[in-house]
């Protein structure tokens, strides 16, 4: 069920409508929000969000790498995010804010930095649309992918499948053609994709040839699980 989400971050600040377009056929629209607090970098907020789905039909995977995500994120889905992401650090309380942004009517998902363990947070994931194991530190595009993040995201499948949960994994920071079949394989089945997507002369088939390689990874690793 391998899902790609091209990051506007990646993306001509200049042009972002016909960048949006320019990946049609991608599952969502991965637009970062950071707020040179919670991570050292400034880019957008909600006025960009909400011109962004007004000119594409592609829906809006807003990640919030922000300070105080309680108040702000249900704006968010106002704006027209079909998917808002908060980070565990920042979170003051995140099963109410969950909670909030899924009676606005948008998937709640969850991130965690590299450092921060997914264990704690065990009895949150029912809770939880979506929870987002970042392959980087947060704050910057065009990072090297941390392998040694590997581990983490098939400790969180194993989670996931333990209380049977419909719930996707999502990983961000350095997903390539190199990288993501490691990750697909590992467990993850939501892949966000900045330059291996806006770097490509065409980053429509871009987005095609990702998504065929994390199906057939997830095939062979679902094979080797049976077998």
């Amino acid at each position: 069920m391998a899902q790609i989400n091209p990051s506007i971050l990646s993306a001509d600040f200049a042009r972002l409508a016909e960048e949006a377009k320019a990946v049609d056929g991608a599952d969502w629209l991965h637009v970062d929000v950071m707020d040179n607090h919670f991570v050292p970098n400034l880019t957008l907020g909600t006025p960009v969000v909400e011109s962004l789905s007004r000119v594409t039909d592609t829906p809006l995977d807003c990640h919030l790498m922000i300070e105080e995500p309680d108040r702000w994120a249900p704006a968010y889905v106002e704006a027209g995010a079909g998917s808002v992401t908060f980070h565990a650090e920042a979170a003051a309380a995140p099963v109410r804010l969950a909670r909030e942004i899924r009676a606005k009517g948008a998937r709640a998902s969850m991130a965690l930095k590299p450092a921060t363990p997914i264990e704690p947070y065990e009895d949150l994931l029912p809770e939880l649309d979506m929870l987002l194991v970042m392959t980087v530190e947060p704050g910057f595009g065009g990072q090297a992918f941390l392998d040694i993040m590997l581990p983490k995201i098939r400790r969180t499948r194993q989670l996931i499948e333990k209380h049977g949960l419909q719930m996707w994994l999502q990983v961000d920071g350095g997903v390539s053609a190199s990288t993501i079949e490691r990750c697909a394989e590992a467990g993850a089945d939501v892949f966000v994709a900045g330059s291996a997507v806006y770097g490509a002369d065409d980053p429509a088939a871009a987005v095609r040839a990702l998504r065929e390689q994390a199906r057939s990874a997830e095939k062979k690793a679902h094979g080797s699980c049976a077998g």
